[in-house]
């Protein structure tokens, strides 16, 4: 996989510009806090855990160029970071919790020494060391999710897709996509129907283009085609990313993934969500505390800056919607595969480790 996603320079941080694939592979690199935050916000990178570590890099990079001379300067410029990057994206918690992470990294060094010196320099490494670190864990997590996973695919088969949940969401090797990675690399036989995931065409642009780069086979189907395929058995199995999980295993996910549940569901096709724990909220009991995230609904009405609509009438454009947990096969993350009910087994799985955010 030759790209990046996203990756520390000392110049800034430096990523895929994920709008202008598959046309253009364009790489930019954001100088300061500010435009990576908007970088988030505009969907230049995206993806549960892209997000968070890109947040985290966010936070890195503006501690870096601050110009604070004080331990106390510093810190109200950590939360004026912190407030511009969390306010890009409220759904994917993974943001969130990578803030909450370097924060904790944060107060850490300016508690490690006397001098304020020392202190404030050693803020700027080791936040640095934390946002490298934190992608270098990405990839280690979502290859772990891949081999937890693989044996739940079929050894032959279509299997479905909805949005992009491969190495473009992730810091690399992606979490459903890595699940499809890990069983092809076991030796299953397996092909990937990507739904095109309107309005941001996520599945048509990037989940095609990584998995054609790859050579996996791939066949680009409109939204509304996933029922057809099911009823005549030619989807073997539906897996998906999350942006966030309530600790019910209510999964919140690209507009559209709630269809494609309810239809596997009813055709007895199993559906499979693989995320990372850290995008597990057990804070939140289920998946109507979840935020769902408002977009402009020019992105409905235009396609790549052309109107496809009437330019008087109105769109709606949730980004994300919950699907309940009783449509959800199993859950799969770095630590094991998680099934009903999930409030014991995703619990189960947070004490076995530290990267919890409940």
């Amino acid at each position: 996989m030759p790209f990046r996603t996203i990756e520390w320079t000392d110049e800034g941080v430096r990523m895929i510009d994920q709008t202008l694939l598959p046309a253009q592979e364009v790489y930019r690199t954001y100088a300061d806090y500010q435009g990576v935050a908007e970088a988030i916000r505009s969907m230049v990178i995206r993806g549960a855990p892209a997000i968070g570590v890109a947040a985290a890099m966010g936070v890195a990079l503006g501690i870096k160029k601050s110009g604070a001379m004080t331990a106390d300067a510093l810190r109200a410029d950590f939360e004026l970071i912190a407030r511009t990057i969390s306010a890009t994206r409220p759904t994917a918690v993974n943001l969130f919790w990578a803030v909450e992470r370097m924060r904790h990294v944060f107060e850490s060094a300016l508690a490690d020494t006397q001098s304020q010196g020392q202190a404030i320099d050693r803020a700027r490494s080791r936040l640095i060391e934390e946002a490298r670190r934190m992608l270098a864990e990405d990839i280690a997590v979502n290859e772990a999710m891949g081999r937890a996973g693989a044996d739940l695919l079929p050894e032959s088969g279509v299997i479905l897709t909805h949005c992009n949940a491969g190495a473009l969401a992730t810091g690399g090797y992606g979490t459903a996509l890595g699940v499809i990675r890990a069983a092809i690399d076991a030796g299953k036989k397996i092909e990937v129907f990507a739904d095109e995931t309107r309005p941001f065409l996520q599945g048509a642009r990037l989940t095609a283009w990584e998995l054609s780069r790859d050579g996996i086979p791939v066949t680009i189907i409109t939204d509304s085609m996933a029922g057809h395929f099911m009823k005549d058995g030619r989807i073997k199995a539906a897996i998906v990313g999350a942006d966030r999980i309530a600790a019910n295993g209510d999964v919140a996910n690209k507009i559209g993934t709630y269809t494609v549940a309810v239809l596997a569901h009813e055709n007895g096709v199993p559906f499979y969500v693989a995320a990372p724990l850290s995008t597990v909220d057990l804070k939140l009991a289920s998946g109507a505390q979840i935020p769902i995230e408002q977009r402009s609904s020019r992105e409905v009405t235009h396609l790549a800056g052309v109107a496809i609509a009437p330019e008087a009438v109105q769109a709606q454009h949730p980004a994300f919607d919950v699907t309940p947990h009783r449509y959800v096969t199993a859950i799969i993350t770095e630590r094991g595969v998680a099934r009903e009910p999930y409030a014991e087994s995703l619990a189960v799985m947070f004490e076995s480790g530290d990267r919890s955010i409940g």
